[in-house]
């Protein structure tokens, strides 16, 4: 794999991000590496839990790769966003836990596969957010959904509509993070300690308990594929191109509405 790196000691498994010069941006390549390694994970019964974070001390994932994502079609688009649905529903539906380790920026796709894991830890530095209107298009990796069953609608409304960052802990008393901490070593520290203790547990029960708390949020529901058709119609429009042209060109974007 191009980017991404996967260790397993005493049956916990940390996969990287290995893409730092991009603040660990997630390309078509990325998600389909993700979607390959947890499948790998899941199937290995040696492995009892996972801990997924992002290379370097800057992001977890600072979101898509929008210098791909500027030239996609709306069918581009559509296979992309079904791609990211595909490998977080991976995680999300995993037999075992997996606990994202928020390292700093986790914005855009980088919150949506956050928001994936079954656990989130995040520094105090963190900056969590859903950016994804200041670019001319909506989350596309089931964002719309998850953050709404994490926060509830009203502050999901308020974060999705707005693009807007919070902070570690702002998360954290929303209840999108399960903990905080000064440092990245002491928020491993405390992942590692958390599989070490479902280690421990009964494999057969900790698949099923994941299952039945999945079993609230089913992912053939409306709102994932309304999320999909939303976000590959608006790489037809004007102002997705104006957007993510305006990103790139680090300006301000002229939204017209076409």
């Amino acid at each position: 794999m191009n980017n991404l790196a996967i260790e397993i000691k005493n049956q916990i498994a940390t996969l990287t991000i290995m893409r730092a010069s991009k603040l660990n941006a997630l390309n078509v390549e990325t998600l389909q590496e993700i979607l390959q390694a947890v499948q790998v994970l899941n199937e290995n019964k040696d492995v009892k839990g996972v801990l997924l974070t992002g290379e370097g001390e800057k992001a977890f994932v600072a979101g898509a790769d929008i210098s791909q994502m500027v030239n996609m079609t709306e069918n581009d688009a559509l296979s992309y966003s079904q791609l990211g649905h595909k490998a977080f529903a991976s995680i999300e539906n995993a037999p075992k836990p997996y606990i994202a380790l928020i390292n700093g920026f986790a914005l855009g796709g980088g919150l949506e596969l956050a928001m994936a894991c079954h656990i989130r830890l995040a520094v105090e530095k963190s900056k969590l957010g859903l950016p994804e209107v200041t670019l001319g298009v909506i989350p596309g990796f089931g964002g719309t959904q998850r953050l709404t069953s994490l926060v509830g609608k009203a502050k999901a409304f308020e974060m999705v509509l707005t693009g807007d960052m919070i902070t570690g802990q702002e998360a954290k008393e929303l209840g999108l993070v399960n903990h905080i901490f000064p440092t990245i070593a002491e928020m491993t520290a405390k992942g590692n300690e958390i599989l070490e203790k479902v280690s421990k547990r009964g494999s057969l029960a900790i698949e099923k308990a994941i299952k039945t708390i999945n079993a609230q949020y089913d992912s053939e529901q409306g709102g994932y594929i309304q999320e999909v058709m939303s976000f590959g119609h608006l790489f037809a429009t004007k102002d997705c191109k104006e957007g993510m042209n305006a990103f790139l060109e680090k300006r301000t974007p002229n939204f017209v509405g076409e």
